[in-house]
């Protein structure tokens, strides 16, 4: 009995031995955790940055490209520093910046890597690569930055720089780490998930002295970095340097769309700078001067700047009153009754009031369709029309997002009842009189240089419009559009009203307010704008057009914004024309009207109005019912700007035929 029960002792014994020999077994042999987390000092995690999809335009013409620079990444609790004087010198730092990086370093973490130094150029680094074997804890990895060879496109393009401490404290950002880039404006963030590729890693073996030995483990468990995808826009680059020197010390936006597609061709932002700028190692100071300039170039104006749009207005006022059945085309207003000031006789019909911008001709327009209700009241009656009044001008994309692919994009304002009666303090406290200036698109009415583009393309649609947009596609065209950039919007307006209000635009340009904008051979139709700079005074409202080309089959659509430049006919007319021109024929040959445009300065008074009046009392001539020849009006000298858009040599503009 005893002599079995030794020998079931022993077999535990055993049975527990066997266990315990399989599972060092398994960890000597089969299992490399253990053999993984013993490498750790001698096996360096090396974090490959993946370049940046590059941006093209329409023409697969390259916009923005990479190139490639060292970053410097020290982690503290690894630092051996025999010699920090040497060091200093080498690294071109004074002792003050050593300890101050080092400081900042020891702050985020001893024993994981921080950013040392950012941006060594390929000379810098094969300078510093021997030497840094003398100093451990310090070791380069490659990244990137971006260069801009198109020198344009600035605002819409963006910028990129080093994710700020908040966005890597949240949530919706755990890819990134201390020192990595991020797109921090335009297209570069908008599309930042696409154009950042995916990062790799590689395992190196070093030796004691932290000399690269090769990969460890043959590569096995290195993962490659995925190059981020090619990004292909809608804009014309060649348009939009031809539009960019029209804008040369002015202050304004140019959009130009292709209606069937709501593809932007152009987008101009004036004044503007060479993108350049913000990829510089200085860029801290780079974008504080620009965040400091009084013009604002930082200010994305397609999409951000609210202008009141003036007369271009009355296209809507227009399109609206016949569907809501208050006008026809053949219905006639004359001057009788209506408090605001026109420059032509009156008298005229849809088409003729379109083409001569006739404002108390829309007056009565916007009158008549704001009283055609049942209500008795005219406060009340006043609050139903223009509750009707909004339902109709929303459905153009006004006062809203169109969705337009940027960050930033503004609502702008289109007034509607509860507005009044915020601003009248209370219900039936306001009326028809209270809001005329509505009618001709000034008052509380204020809308982006996108959306009147966007106006042009519908009404050149005779009814429709898609969103407008930047993306043609990733890596090919039309690749992964999402639905909608395809999708067609109804504007709720009927397709034959939309036919008088072409006459008339049409009108306009031959005959009309806007007759420098007839060039040969476009059937350009459109509409001025002269919308009120409250600031300044009227002599210097702001210059609007707003049209398409050519009449029948449009493939364009334009909207320019010059502030400060006065008549829409004088400034904004033909410089949309020539606009229209350079992309229908592709060539400019009307280069008298594009060189004098170029030369024309419109940019506000330093100092204001009174210090204008002082420096130059040279008076423009307002007279009414008198045109003048546009861009040929003598212009008051004004000061020197402290910025102006960027030079034509620097965008091209001097080659251009």
């Amino acid at each position: 009995m005893e002599e079995n029960r030794k020998w079931v002792v022993i077999g535990v014994f055993c049975f527990v031995a066997l266990i315990y020999l399989a599972r060092l077994f398994y960890i000597q042999v089969l299992d490399d955790t253990y053999s993984l987390g013993a490498s750790k000092n001698s096996i360096n995690r090396v974090i490959e940055t993946p370049y940046r999809g590059q941006i093209y335009d329409r023409n697969h013409k390259l916009l923005v490209d990479n190139t490639p620079v060292y970053d410097l990444y020290v982690t503290p609790k690894k630092v051996i520093m025999a010699d920090t004087a040497a060091f200093c010198t080498l690294m071109n730092l004074s002792k003050a910046d050593f300890d101050s990086l080092m400081g900042l370093a020891k702050n985020y973490s001893m024993v994981k890597p921080s950013l040392f130094k950012r941006r060594l150029s390929k000379q810098d680094f094969a300078r510093l690569q021997d030497a840094l074997v003398d100093y451990r804890g310090f070791h380069a990895q490659i990244n990137s930055v971006r260069i801009y060879p198109g020198h344009t496109l600035a605002n819409t393009l963006g910028y990129v720089s080093e994710i700020n401490r908040t966005k890597l404290d949240e949530q919706e950002y755990p890819y990134y780490r201390p020192g990595d880039y991020i797109g921090q404006s335009g297209l570069e963030s908008y599309y930042e998930e696409q154009l950042r590729g995916r990062r790799g890693v590689k395992f190196m073996m070093q030796d004691v002295h932290g000399v690269t030995k090769g990969s460890w483990k043959g590569g096995a468990y290195d993962t490659l970095a995925v190059k981020g995808k090619d990004l292909l826009i809608s804009v014309d680059s060649d348009l939009q340097r031809f539009a960019d020197s029209l804008m040369v010390n002015k202050v304004g936006a140019i959009v130009a769309i292709e209606p069937a597609t709501g593809e932007i061709l152009a987008s101009v932002s004036a004044p503007t700078f060479d993108p350049n700028l913000l990829s510089a190692s200085n860029f801290s100071n780079q974008y504080g001067s620009l965040l400091k300039n009084r013009y604002k170039p930082l200010i994305n104006r397609p999409i951000m700047a609210s202008y009141r749009p003036g007369s271009t207005f009355k296209l809507i006022q227009a399109l609206v009153a016949q569907q809501e059945g208050t006008l026809t085309p053949h219905t006639v207003y004359g001057h009788a009754g209506s408090p605001m000031r026109c420059h032509c006789r009156g008298g005229n019909d849809l088409r003729g009031a379109i083409g001569n911008s006739c404002n108390p001709y829309f007056y009565q327009v916007f009158r008549r369709m704001l009283y055609n209700n049942s209500e008795t009241n005219t406060f009340k009656a006043s609050a139903v029309g223009l509750a009707k009044w909004h339902q109709r001008v929303e459905q153009f994309g006004i006062g809203q997002q169109l969705g337009v692919d940027l960050p930033s994009e503004r609502r702008g304002n289109l007034p509607d009842v509860p507005y009044y009666d915020r601003l009248y303090k209370g219900e039936n406290r306001w009326k028809f009189s209270y809001i005329s200036s509505l009618s001709i698109g000034e008052g509380e009415l204020l809308i982006t240089p996108l959306k009147l583009a966007n106006l042009a393309a519908a009404i050149a649609n005779r009814g429709w419009y898609i969103t407008p947009h930047y993306l043609k596609g990733f890596e090919t065209i039309g690749a992964q559009l999402p639905d909608q950039y395809r999708k067609h919007h109804d504007t709720g307006i009927d397709h034959r009203y939309y036919l008088p209000v072409i006459d008339g635009m049409r009108r306009t340009v031959v005959s009309g307010s806007a007759k420098s904008a007839n060039l040969a051979g476009l059937d350009i139709c459109g509409k001025t704008g002269t919308s009120q700079n409250t600031k300044y005074g009227h002599q210097f409202d702001h210059s609007i057009f707003v049209g398409f080309a050519p009449m029948n089959a449009p493939t364009i659509a334009v909207a320019v914004f010059v502030e400060n430049a006065g008549w829409g006919g004088d400034v904004a007319a033909p410089i949309a024309a020539l606009v229209v021109e350079r992309y229908i024929k592709g060539r400019t040959e009307t280069k008298w009207l594009a060189n004098r445009l170029r030369a024309a300065r419109y940019l506000p008074p330093i100092g204001g109005i009174r210090a204008y009046k002082k420096a130059a009392p040279v008076k423009r001539d307002t007279t009414p019912g008198q045109r003048r020849d546009p861009v040929n009006t003598p212009q008051p000298l004004r000061p020197k700007p402290l910025l102006t858009t960027v030079q034509p040599s620097a965008v091209g503009a001097t080659s251009l035929p």
